[in-house]
């Protein structure tokens, strides 16, 4: 019933009487389920849906249906690996453990790809610009092409199971499905009236592509104009793109890819906050607040009343100088949309003599909240000697050679070294109020200088995020105080219920 879509009246039926019993159905009649408020049905109708596909039942049909088994060698693993030394080197070890356990199945190996190694075009890591080259090189053998990050574990005869359930001759996008709880302006509200009913991967599951679907996209994206310009949520929108309005397949949920561990599960997941070693210490990252007259007396006192507290140095850059706070002017205007002309002129003063030396350099809009103690524990992992620039990462344009930014709003870490490349390469904004983010990391892409991405900052508030992704994470940041209670978002999902003391 599952594969025919016979199920699907009866499910509705079922959703109807459910709805109606509650109060929340206008009408009811056993043969016109379409009485019934869609809007009330809709999420109940998927979950069911899902909650059928993924029974034990329907993955029996679905082997039943399979014309073969999967080989190792008809299998290409990408690793969503990244530029910078400390993910290049754990992407290289992921490798190094998934061929030690291919050369325990007795099989031939399977190719094994790391991202950032695919092409010297950094954005490849928006997947988009990955796919045709994915299919240029490796086509002719594959059957699937399955995406992990650096911290997933992979089972892989386990994996080689799954995917034998599937036709391969048919197009198949497979994951661990996430949907939005309510629009949000992350996914331009897309599904608004319904956002339960779209599904897109949690990538730390890993998700599959059969290789006719692979090569139909790469085939398309050479003569398709993309709606955006910007990639701001890659799994979203590579879940957008491959439905293609209806035209295209959605995600099949497959329950044994996990990020928690079960008895029946092909992946797992470990963090995204590893222990690197001890925390960096408090004098080694310096915290600069933009902020402005007018927020003077509603957004700051947020910050003193939460993560202040957890900052060694730190100083707030506004249009004005107010001492109770206190606040430096740095001869900067404020301006309404971009803060270009005052982030460099954090950059330039980050690097004078009127400040302590550090090692970092953390730049927080004044409606920030983040947790210093666990963004302390992740640069431990990066070297301060190195050009890094951390954060949310973004793109603009990177199907047609663009570039990669961080977002201001999540937060954005640089590293001494990295300012000093920047401000010693002439590169500079272009207006006052030009977006300082994106102006930073054009002029890194030009340098050759990573853009490196953690999931652990994020440029909107937790409500905009699935619940299932964020409450597995230990985030670092969340931006903006719309309708949320800052203070209490914090303490539920920033401040560590055991701090530790540091210096």
């Amino acid at each position: 019933w599952i594969q025919t879509g016979r199920c699907a009246s009866l499910v509705r039926l079922l959703c109807c009487r459910q709805t109606h019993r509650s109060g929340t159905c206008k009408y009811y009649s056993p043969d016109s389920c379409c009485d019934c408020a869609s809007s009330c049905c809709s999420a109940v109708f998927v979950r069911l849906i899902e909650n059928l596909s993924d029974s034990p039942q329907a993955a029996e049909h679905q082997e039943q249906t399979a014309h073969s088994s999967v080989g190792l060698d008809e299998l290409v693993i990408v690793i969503q690996s990244q530029r910078n030394s400390y993910h290049a080197r754990r992407g290289g070890q992921k490798k190094v453990e998934l061929l030690q356990q291919a050369a325990t199945l007795g099989q031939a190996v399977p190719v094994i790809v790391l991202l950032h190694e695919l092409s010297e075009y950094e954005g490849v890591w928006s997947i988009l610009p990955a796919l045709p080259l994915l299919s240029a090189s490796y086509g002719q053998q594959a059957s699937w092409f399955f995406f992990i990050e650096e911290e997933t574990a992979v089972t892989l005869a386990a994996v080689l199971q799954v995917l034998s359930r599937y036709q391969v001759q048919e197009e198949w996008f497979l994951g661990r499905r996430l949907h939005d709880n309510e629009a949000s302006i992350i996914h331009h509200y897309a599904f608004s009236e319904d956002p339960i009913s779209f599904g897109y991967p949690d990538p730390a599951a890993g998700w599959a592509l059969s290789a006719p679907l692979l090569h139909r996209l790469a085939e398309r994206l050479q003569h398709d104009n993309l709606k955006s310009d910007f990639t701001i949520d890659l799994k979203h929108e590579i879940a957008l793109y491959i439905w293609e309005e209806g035209n295209g397949p959605k995600l099949t949920p497959v329950p044994e890819f996990c990020t928690e561990p079960r008895d029946d599960c092909t992946t797992t997941f470990t963090t995204y906050l590893p222990n690197c070693g001890d925390p960096v210490l408090k004098k080694d990252v310096f915290v600069a607040v933009k902020t402005c007259q007018k927020f003077h007396s509603e957004r700051v006192p947020v910050v003193k009343a939460t993560w202040e507290r957890d900052a060694g140095l730190l100083e707030y850059y506004s249009d004005v100088s107010d001492a109770s706070i206190p606040t430096i002017s740095l001869g900067v205007p404020n301006t309404e949309r971009g803060h270009c002309g005052k982030t460099f002129a954090i950059l330039r003063r980050f690097l004078s003599r009127n400040l302590p030396k550090a090692d970092w350099l953390l730049i927080v809009d004044d409606d920030t909240l983040i947790s210093l103690p666990r963004l302390r524990r992740l640069l431990r992992c990066y070297d301060p000697t190195e050009a890094v620039i951390l954060g949310e990462r973004y793109g603009y344009g990177l199907v047609h050679k663009g570039y990669s930014y961080t977002t201001g709003g999540a937060g954005m870490v640089l590293s001494r070294t990295a300012v000093s490349r920047l401000l010693s390469s002439g590169c500079s904004c272009y207006s006052d109020d030009a977006p300082d983010d994106m102006v930073i990391g054009r002029c890194f892409t030009s340098l050759g200088v990573p853009i490196t991405h953690s999931p652990l900052f994020h440029q909107a508030r937790p409500d905009d995020y699935p619940e299932t992704l964020i409450s597995l994470q230990q985030a670092i940041s969340f931006h903006k105080h719309w309708n949320i209670n800052p203070v209490a978002v914090y303490r539920e999902r920033l401040q560590d219920t055991q701090p530790r003391d540091e210096l």
